[in-house]
């Protein structure tokens, strides 16, 4: 599996993003997908999980009423609104995949990652 995120960039604080993550190979609709976020400084982490048909969603608590995920499975591909960006937002997202539904970060695969960063 392979995984290619995009969509990031600049934006202002209050501005709105959406982040694409393209799986290529086998079974994309059968796994787990997460987005995962890391700061400059901080440790990798979780912020929004979504089951193989959408089912079951997750959300940090930091995220939580401004990020959406979702997935379309004909298409091969998760995405991540993100509404009212705010400072700490900015990071490196990452999307990865698991076979197992999880929200700790030991995914099996991983993308390359798309900086978000949001100014004041």
């Amino acid at each position: 599996v392979q995984l290619q995120a995009s969509g990031g960039g600049l934006v202002q604080a209050g501005d709105s993003l959406r982040l694409s993550c393209a799986a290529s190979g086998r079974s994309f609709n059968m796994y787990t997908m997460g987005w995962f976020r890391q700061a400059p400084g901080k440790e990798r982490e979780v912020v929004a999980v979504i089951s193989w048909n959408g089912g079951s969603t997750y959300y940090a608590d930091s995220v939580k009423g401004r990020f959406t995920i979702s997935r379309d499975n004909a298409k091969n591909t998760v995405y991540l609104q993100m509404n009212s960006l705010k400072l700490e937002d900015t990071a490196v997202y990452y999307c990865a995949t698991t076979q197992y539904y999880t929200v700790k970060p030991n995914y099996d695969y991983w993308g390359q990652g798309t900086l978000v960063t949001v100014s004041s």
